[in-house]
């Protein structure tokens, strides 16, 4: 794949390439929901670390059959799930998969520049023009423009590529923005009421512009 090293902007700017813009993490996995339910659990005990690596790691409550893979996915689900408080956390392990699913993507979203840009520039711009479908050539359009802001981009080979593109188009079907990840029919999901008040006392302001397109 060859990538363009610049961006031009709806008004005609471009942008300088800066380092370390954009993560290849989720390649690691979706939103993972029963995982992190179990993730957001033991965030919420407070255990210890050798609490945490005896869960992981000798209980292989994640039930993963490589350590290297659980290792990757732990850190990922973590981090994410920290973006946010104990408040979130609480709806991920108690909540309906429904919120808890919302929640993750809330969390996901502020986590991953490269998920949150791509909803930003391509996503709500597909919605706004009532297009029906996302497709792969979307995607790669896109990370061609990411190398104009992050030229580490460059370096990713077409199976990082790949990977991203499937995490991604997965979780947005799990956001309910996707109808699957085969026919990738747009559709406009409706976002639960007790995520949106969480989000706007915590002034959220980035997320809540992102998932409450106009109608």
């Amino acid at each position: 794949m060859t990538y363009s090293k610049t961006l031009s902007t709806k008004e005609g700017v471009v942008k300088a390439p800066s380092a370390n813009v954009y993560r290849a993490d989720l390649t690691a996995g979706s939103l993972k929901v029963s995982e992190s339910r179990i993730v957001a659990g033991l965030l919420l005990e407070e255990v210890s670390d050798e609490r945490w690596k005896q869960a992981f790691y000798q209980e292989n409550v994640l039930k993963s059959k490589n350590p290297n893979t659980t290792q990757r996915l732990v850190r990922l689900l973590r981090q994410r799930l920290e973006t946010m408080d104990r408040t979130l956390w609480i709806m991920v392990r108690d909540g309906s998969l429904s919120l808890s699913t919302q929640a993750l993507f809330a969390c996901a979203m502020k986590h991953s520049r490269l998920l949150s840009d791509f909803i930003r520039l391509c996503l709500q711009e597909r919605l706004r023009s009532f297009s029906k479908e996302l497709t792969k050539k979307d995607f790669n359009h896109f990370i061609e423009d990411c190398s104009g802001r992050d030229e580490s981009v460059l370096s990713w080979s077409p199976e990082t590529v790949r990977r991203l593109s499937s995490s991604v188009f997965q979780i947005l079907q799990q956001a309910g923005y996707l109808n699957n990840t085969r026919e990738m029919l747009l559709q406009r999901p409706l976002f639960e009421p007790e995520l949106i008040e969480y989000l706007k006392h915590k002034q959220e302001n980035g997320i809540l512009k992102t998932i409450l397109l106009p109608p």
